[in-house]
């Protein structure tokens, strides 16, 4: 074989090779080193709820808050620190600001009998949490419970 008709054939090859990995959905590098972490919280504990925040303001600061999606998935008992009288409202603020996902359970709340008006600005809803952190983790998502 010549060296054009072998330059030729392993520029098809390459081809073919791109091809598939386009057709099975292959991601860029860089998208598939992103940095994705979601964090547990199914405790009323205000501690429990401050150490997953410190959790998701140090993982910012390390990686850079642009090079990391956070969120953080509260259900059950947890849920009440979501609500306006929260002791951490400003801490889940803060953090909703700073770019960080806080998503409440609808079945949780449904079961509280909370409605969206009783919970903090600023927070997202989820049909169900432990269905939301499953299917994360089934996405590639890092997993926290602190």
């Amino acid at each position: 074989m010549s060296g054009k008709h072998l330059r030729v054939a392993i520029a098809a090859i390459a081809g073919v090779f791109l091809l598939t990995g386009i057709a099975q959905g292959a991601q860029p590098e860089s998208a598939a080193q992103r940095n994705r972490i979601v964090i547990q919280v199914s405790d009323a504990d205000q501690g429990k709820w401050n150490l997953a925040l410190n959790n998701a303001r140090n993982i910012q600061a390390d990686l850079g808050a642009a090079n990391v999606e956070i969120e953080i998935v509260a259900y059950g008992p947890g849920i009440g620190m979501l609500k306006l009288d929260s002791p951490v409202a400003d801490r889940v603020d803060e953090a909703s600001a700073a770019g960080v996902k806080i998503m409440a359970c609808d079945n949780t709340m449904k079961r509280q009998k909370l409605a969206r008006g009783d919970m903090l600005s600023g927070i997202g809803y989820v049909n169900a949490g432990v269905v939301e952190i499953m299917q994360r983790q089934q996405q590639g998502w890092a997993y926290l419970r602190p």
